[in-house]
């Protein structure tokens, strides 16, 4: 079994290199080559092409964050509130960033969460996600600067 430590070690290297934007090869290097991966971003499908589907196995992975970042780029990502679960190896955290909308610029400040289940070589092998798929939609849209009346909407206290 993996201390808590171990855990958190992982969670936290895959966080930040979410933040510091690194590649797909690198961040999949953190993801399970003996279990079957899943990544999830929970919401309705018709959000965006990577909300609200299952994708299964690495390569599906890979496809889900080459969907994500073909529609996404995102600004000062930053991870906190790490709680782990050393019992069913499972990491929950909160993150934080600028996301803007390539294909209209709308951006919106979001807080999310991330659910980690690793396997037992501490890599990832579940990936789950919970955002604002209300403010995504909106600036697939062109309609958040309208909803919010400025530029970037959603602003928080970092």
């Amino acid at each position: 079994m993996s201390s808590r430590q171990q855990l958190l070690d992982a969670a936290k290297a895959l966080c930040d290199d979410f933040a510091r934007k690194e590649s797909l090869d690198i961040l999949l290097s953190h993801f399970s080559t003996t279990e079957e991966c899943i990544a999830r971003e929970h919401g309705l499908g018709a959000v965006a092409p990577f909300v609200g589907r299952t994708f299964r196995g690495l390569d599906s992975v890979r496809n889900y964050f080459s969907l994500v970042s073909s529609t996404l780029t995102y600004e000062n990502m930053t991870f906190g509130d790490f709680f782990v679960d050393t019992e069913v190896r499972k990491v929950s955290v909160t993150g934080r960033a600028t996301f803007t909308w390539k294909e209209t610029t709308e951006s919106w400040d979001e807080i999310f969460t991330y659910v980690l289940d690793f396997d037992h070589e501490n890599k990832v092998y579940r990936y789950q996600v919970w955002a604002d798929t209300a403010a995504a939609y909106l600036a697939r849209k062109g309609g958040l600067t309208e909803v919010c009346g400025i530029t970037v909407c959603l602003r928080f206290d970092w």
